[in-house]
C-alpha cells in the first residue's frame, strides 16, 4: 500500500516525541507501534499482526530463521557489552584515573583537550561505528579532568567521525560509496568518463557539509563558541565538575559500580585500547581479504571487509589483554563478577535504544518513506536549485529514517540519473550534495545509530547529545546550502567553496560577537 506523506508520520512522531518528553524508548515506542499499525492496516486483526511485525522484526535483530545469528546487528550489541566490559575493568585497574592524571600534566588547557579528541577523531577514519566507541572512550577521562561535558565531548566525536568516513575512500562508508557510484550510478547511466574511485575522489572535495562540520569543531573548541543547549552543560561541568546531568541517572557506557581498587598505570588503558585498534584493523583487512575472491586490492578489501565481525573479534582480543592487565595488578577475583556485570550493565540504555532504532527503521521502510522522498525529487526539479533541493531532501530522509546509509542507496542512483539526463556537467555536485545531506541528517537524528554510538563512545546521555549538537549542525547546513546553492547556479566549484568560507566566517564572526567564552 502506497502510504504517500502518511508515510512520515511515525519517524515525526517519534522524533517530536524525543524533544518534547526526552524519553526515547517511550517515543520510539510509540513510532513502532503507530508505523506498524499503519503497515497492517488491511489485515483482518491488523492490531495481532502488527504486534507479531514488530516481534519478528525484533527477533531478527538477533536470529534469521533458515540462515542463523544475524551478524551485523548482533556482533554490534556484542561488542558494546565487550567494550563496557574491558571499560569497567580499566576503570577497576585504575587505568582511567592514571591516565587522566597522565594527560592533565601534557595537555594543560581545555581547548588543547578538545583538540586531541578531534585528531583522534580525524585520524581513527576507518569506520564511523568504530570511530565513535573508541575516541569517546579514550578521551572521556582527559576531557573529565579538563571539566568538559560529556555531551560537548559526544559532539566532537560524532562530528568528525561520521565527516572523516564519508569523504577517505579507505574506509568502510568510502568502499560502501564507491561500489555504489560504480554499479549504481555510473554504470546503470553509461558514464565512462571516470571511474568509481576517479569520482569519488572529485567528489569528496565538494562535500561542503562535511568539510565544514570539522572545520566547525574546531572553531568552536578554540573560540569557545558554547550556545544553546551545550552552554547549560558547559557551564554546569566548569562550575561544579558535574560533567553530565546526574540527575537523568546513568549514563550509557560507564558504571557508577566500577570504582578503582588498585593504583594503575597509563598503560593499563593504553595498552587494551591500542589492542582493540590494531586487532580490529587487523580482522577488518583479513574478513576483506576472504570476500574478495581473489581480487586483493586495497579498495577491494575495504569493500568486503565485515566491519561487525572484525570489531567482536578485535573486542575479544582486547579483552584478554584487559584481563591479563587486571591479574597482573591483583584485582581480587570478587571484583571480576562485579566488572564483568557493571561492564555489561553500563551498556544497556545503549542496546535498548539501538535495538528501538532499528526496530523503527524497519518500519519505516516498509511504509516507504524514503521512496514517497525520492520520488518528491524526481517531480520537483528546477536544475538550478538541483544540488540544494537534493541536499535538503537526503537530509530530511536521513532525518526521519535514521540512516545514511540507506539514504545513500535510495538517493545516489536518483541523482545520478536526473543529472545524467538533463546536465551530465552537475553529476558530481548533485552525488556530493545527496552524501552532504545524508551526513546532515544523521547528525540530527536522535534515531540514527551512529548518534546513539556517539553518545554511549562519550558517557552522554542520548537526549542531552541530540539536542547540545543540533544547533552546530544546522548552522553548518546553512553554510552547505550556500555552496550547493552557488554550484548549481554557476557550474563552478571554486565559486562554491569560496562562497561557503564566507557563509562560514560570518558565522563563526557572529558567535564570536554575541557567545561570551564560558571561563573555567
Amino acid at each position: 500500500m502506497d502510504h504517500g506523506a502518511l508515510s512520515l508520520l511515525p519517524p515525526i512522531l517519534a522524533l517530536v516525541m524525543v524533544i518534547i518528553t526526552r524519553r526515547v524508548l517511550l517515543s520510539l515506542g510509540v513510532g513502532i507501534i503507530v508505523g506498524a499499525l499503519m503497515v497492517n492496516q488491511n489485515e483482518d486483526m491488523f492490531v495481532n499482526e502488527a504486534l507479531s511485525q514488530v516481534l519478528a522484526i525484533v527477533t531478527g535483530i538477533f536470529y534469521v530463521p533458515g540462515e542463523g545469528i544475524n551478524t551485523w546487528e548482533f556482533y554490534i550489541l556484542l561488542f558494546l557489552v565487550i567494550l563496557g566490559i574491558i571499560a569497567a575493568f580499566i576503570t577497576m585497574t585504575g587505568g582511567s584515573r592514571a591516565f587522566g592524571e597522565w594527560a592533565l600534566s601534557r595537555v594543560k588547557t581545555r581547548v588543547g583537550a578538545q583538540f586531541v579528541s578531534v585528531f583522534l577523531g580525524i585520524i581513527i577514519f576507518i569506520d564511523d561505528y568504530f570511530n565513535s566507541l573508541t575516541v569517546g572512550n579514550v578521551s572521556r577521562p582527559l576531557t573529565d579532568r579538563h571539566r568538559i561535558s560529556r555531551a560537548k565531548l559526544a559532539y566532537l566525536v560524532d562530528s568528525t567521525a561520521a565527516s572523516m568516513c564519508v569523504i577517505v575512500p579507505l574506509s568502510s562508508w568510502g568502499a560502501y560509496i564507491i561500489t555504489l557510484i560504480g554499479n549504481d550510478v555510473l554504470l546503470e547511466n553509461g558514464v565512462t568518463e571516470y571511474g568509481a574511485l576517479q569520482a569519488f575522489l572529485m567528489i569528496a572535495p565538494m562535500n561542503f557539509y562535511a568539510l565544514f562540520a570539522i572545520a566547525m569543531v574546531f572553531a568552536v573548541a578554540y573560540y569557545k563558541l558554547d550556545f544553546g543547549p551545550m552552554r547549560a552543560h558547559e557551564l554546569r561541568a566548569i562550575q561544579t565538575g558535574e560533567v553530565y546531568d546526574k540527575e537523568k541517572g546513568p549514563v550509557p557506557g560507564e558504571s557508577e559500580d566500577a570504582q578503582p581498587v588498585v593504583s594503575g598505570r597509563v598503560g593499563d588503558l593504553v595498552w587494551p585500547i591500542v589492542t582493540l585498534i590494531a586487532a580490529t584493523v587487523f580482522f577488518m583487512i583479513v574478513t576483506g581479504i576472504q570476500g574478495t575472491e581473489g581480487q586483493t586490492t586495497l579498495l577491494a578489501t575495504f569493500e568486503n571487509t565485515d566491519v561487525a565481525a572484525s570489531l567482536v573479534y578485535g573486542g575479544l582480543v582486547s579483552l584478554a589483554v584487559t584481563f591479563v592487565t587486571a591479574i597482573m595488578r591483583k584485582v581480587p577475583a570478587k571484583q571480576f563478577g562485579l566488572g564483568l556485570w557493571a561492564g555489561v550493565k553500563s551498556m544497556l540504555p545503549a542496546i535498548y535504544i539501538l535495538i528501538f532504532a532499528w526496530t523503527i527503521i524497519e518500519i519505516i521502510g516498509e511504509l516507504g518513506t524514503g521512496a514517497y522522498l525520492a520520488e518528491i525529487v524526481n517531480n520537483n526539479m528546477n536544475l538550478a536549485f538541483l544540488p540544494v533541493v537534493l541536499f535538503v531532501i537526503a537530509g530530511f530522509m536521513a532525518f526521519t529514517t535514521g540512516t545514511s546509509w540507506g539514504t545513500f542507496g535510495i538517493m545516489l542512483p536518483i541523482a545520478g540519473e536526473i543529472a545524467v539526463q538533463t546536465d551530465p556537467t552537475l553529476l558530481l555536485p548533485v552525488l556530493a550534495a545527496v552524501l552532504a545531506g545524508a551526513i546532515f541528517g544523521d547528525h540530527c537524528s536522535p534515531i540514527s545509530d551512529t548518534t546513539i554510538l556517539s553518545s554511549t563512545g562519550a558517557g552522554s546521555h542520548h537526549t542531552d547529545h541530540v539536542n547540545t549538537q543540533l544547533p552546530y549542525a544546522l548552522l553548518v547546513g546553512v553554510v552547505t546550502v550556500a555552496g550547493f546553492l552557488v554550484i548549481g547556479l554557476t557550474g563552478s566549484y571554486m565559486l562554491a567553496l569560496l562562497a561557503s568560507i564566507v557563509a562560514f566566517a560570518l558565522i563563526i564572526t557572529i558567535l564570536k560577537l554575541t557567545v561570551k567564552p564560558i571561563e573555567a
